[in-house]
């Protein structure tokens, strides 16, 4: 085995056997070698790999090409590298080194003792180097992310024979959305192995992960929870970020384990159905003691908690804004100026559709008949609902929303009319009041009212014909003075005729009905556009369109919508460099380009060359140089973009790849 370095001891001896089973005789070591490392070593096999060489091709990038990923994962970097300095401190004259690397297993930063640094750089184990397994076979940081679980790999476990001289501890990064996003590792000579190394990576990674977490919703209510309370503020604590009107937008994996749910089931759902407690409470409570932690139940058991950041007034909580959720800028300025209130004037930006629709409405202000809004869906049509709320007499009071369609049916009910304590198992001992009790005095808007079940429209039809609601597990009728505005992309009238929506409600419901144009449909999309990036930026320093760049969004199809239009219109200026103020057709997301084929019509929406695709080549069409850099594109989009596998495809370097897309 040459130079392979066998650890002593009773590991030792084990891991040499199981070696020349599995190198020698082609065999599975079953019993001999952690079962982990034994998956691993047979992908590595797959993958082409002997336990001599690494994969061609697996040099690492130039300084150029190591700038760009550093760059792109910039975010990453940034949060994590104090903590891998700090790490650094505790292990430092221990013959070791701290990396940082991405997703696909490039290390990106390392920090280290210098003679065990030189010793790495040997083998490459370096910034710029990809430690991806199939290029170098089992390592902790390659498994780690193929594994997606803390690895420690140790010795003669690396599946390269001039590797066993490496004691490696590495830990996944997950980012708060839950996708892994890099990992952290700490590599030593395996001499000097300590058993507190994993442990040590695990708790660094747990760490980074909460920094990353309140980084990124640093302008939304952090909720802190554990069942603990002397664990609030440790790594161990869950997190979510809740959003002023109640919405739940990303939780942590300690949080979904404390809670016992999957994130598909917390994320954007309402406060109430996650945590089981309306928000305004929990607030009201915090307010009261600034400080301390709060105890709550949820699914049966206590659960200690605390609120932080941007506490709305409790009036304002659970579903009550003056913003759409989706509308808050990502960061927000102290010198930026307050924005504007949405009305019905500020909505017309121009077009004659909008125009008539906003004249009809305007009609009904201050009378007590309902609207029904109709339209597409991200046609704006809580906006509008909006913005008819602000333009009445009833502007000072709440305004309520509620999407009959992203609650499940077992909890719209509770939603909507509210419950009296101990109605139902986990219900709160003080009850809760429902939305239409909420929107007492103001508007309550019903998005997606076409959703509703049967049984709850008979009940809706009660209330607005009595003017009273009644809370489960109540007999006491409560008096309600509510505006209400509706929406649905369905039509209302084929549903009655499937008997899945009411006649009688129907009509109750449809006073005045107004239909929103599709964005596709509209006249003004340049002014819209020019709104929706000045309320973005709320500066004195406007941002500018190019006329390519305008022209390939008023051609687009925009399927989403001004939801849609609204993310491309802030991706863009997310993506401009500091003092750019010109959005240009490479700031603009690559679907605006990418026709829909159609019988005898392959031809692209856009006239010009595609911005995201390199600059071209000065060789003649059909040229080895051109043809080389059309397949690059071509492979490059199959993978979906990942450079990584796209050269390990085509089975050539990254740096090449990068040369030949014409990237450097």
């Amino acid at each position: 085995m040459g130079q392979l370095q066998i650890l002593t001891g009773v590991h030792g001896p084990r891991l040499q056997e199981a070696r020349q089973i599995f190198f020698d005789r082609g065999e599975l070591p079953a019993g001999l070698v952690d079962p982990m490392i034994l998956r691993s070593w047979e992908r590595c096999r797959r993958f082409g790999l002997t336990e001599h060489h690494a994969q061609p091709g697996a040099e690492s990038l130039d300084r150029m090409a190591l700038k760009t990923e550093q760059e792109r994962n910039r975010y990453l970097v940034q949060q994590v590298r104090p903590i891998m300095e700090h790490v650094y401190e505790q292990i430092r004259e221990s013959g070791s080194m701290v990396i940082l690397a991405d997703a696909s297993g490039l290390l990106l930063e390392t920090v280290g003792d210098p003679d065990f640094v030189d010793r790495a750089d040997r083998i490459a184990l370096s910034a710029g180097a990809s430690w991806d397994e199939n290029q170098r076979g089992t390592n902790a940081i390659g498994t780690a992310l193929s594994e997606e679980k803390p690895v420690e790999v140790l010795g003669a476990e690396h599946f390269l024979n001039h590797n066993s001289f490496l004691t490696c501890c590495a830990s996944p990064i997950f980012g708060p959305d839950g996708r892994l996003i890099g990992v952290l590792d700490i590599s030593g000579d395996y001499r000097a192995t300590q058993r507190h190394t994993l442990g040590l990576a695990r708790l660094s990674t747990a760490i980074a992960e909460k920094r990353l977490f309140e980084s990124l919703h640093a302008n939304d209510i952090i909720v802190s929870f554990h069942g603990r309370a002397d664990y609030l503020g440790s790594p161990k604590e869950g997190l979510a970020a809740v959003t002023p009107d109640g919405q739940v937008l990303a939780i942590n994996y300690n949080g979904l384990e404390i809670l016992g749910i999957r994130r598909v089931d917390a994320v954007r759902r309402d406060f109430s159905m996650v945590f089981e407690s309306a928000l305004s409470s929990l607030i009201d409570r915090q307010r009261l003691n600034p400080q301390g932690s709060l105890e709550t139940r949820i699914n049966g058991r206590m659960v200690s908690l605390q609120l932080r950041g941007r506490l709305p007034a409790a009036a304002s909580a659970g579903r009550v804004f003056d913003d759409p959720p989706s509308a808050r800028p990502a960061t927000q300025r102290p010198e930026a100026t307050p924005r504007p209130l949405l009305t019905l004037d500020t909505l017309n930006t121009g077009d004659p559709r909008l125009q008539a629709a906003i004249d009809r409405v305007r009609r009904m202000l201050g009378r007590d008949i309902p609207i029904m809004i109709q339209g597409e869906s991200g046609a704006g049509k809580e906006m509008f609902a909006k913005a008819f709320h602000n333009s009445g007499p009833r502007h000072a009071e709440p305004f309520v929303a509620l999407n009959c369609a992203s609650i499940p049916e077992t909890l719209i009910e509770s939603e909507l009319f509210g419950y009296q304590g101990g109605a139902f198992t986990g219900a709160r001992k003080e009850g809760a009041p429902g939305k239409i009790q909420q929107a007492h005095g103001g508007t309550l808007f019903l998005d997606e009212i076409g959703d509703m079940p049967l049984n709850l429209q008979a009940r809706l039809l009660r209330v607005l014909q009595e003017r009273s609601v009644t809370p489960l597990g109540s007999t006491r009728a409560i008096q309600v003075d509510i505006s209400l505005v509706c929406a649905t992309h369905r039509r209302l009238r084929e549903e009655v005729a499937r008997g899945s929506f009411r006649e009688d409600l129907y009509y109750r419901l449809n006073g005045l009905s107004v239909t929103l144009p599709a964005l596709r449909e509209r006249t003004d999309i340049r002014q819209l556009v020019a709104k929706l990036a000045a309320e973005e930026v709320r500066q004195s320093t406007p941002i500018r369109f190019s006329e390519s760049a305008m022209q390939a969004i008023e051609r687009y199809n925009w399927p989403g919508n001004i939801r849609q239009l609204f993310n491309v219109v802030r991706v863009a200026i997310a993506l401009l460099d500091e003092g750019e103020t010109l959005i240009t057709e490479s700031h603009l997301p690559e679907e605006l380009f990418e026709a829909p084929l159609s019988p005898g019509n392959a031809t692209p929406l856009m006239s010009g060359r595609d911005p995201w695709a390199p600059a071209p080549l000065d060789n003649e069409p059909g040229s080895l140089e051109e043809i080389g850099r059309l397949a690059a594109l071509r492979t490059l989009e199959s993978v979906g973009g990942n450079i990584s596998a796209a050269a390990r495809q085509l089975g050539i370097s990254r740096n090449t790849l990068y040369r030949k897309l014409g990237k450097l």
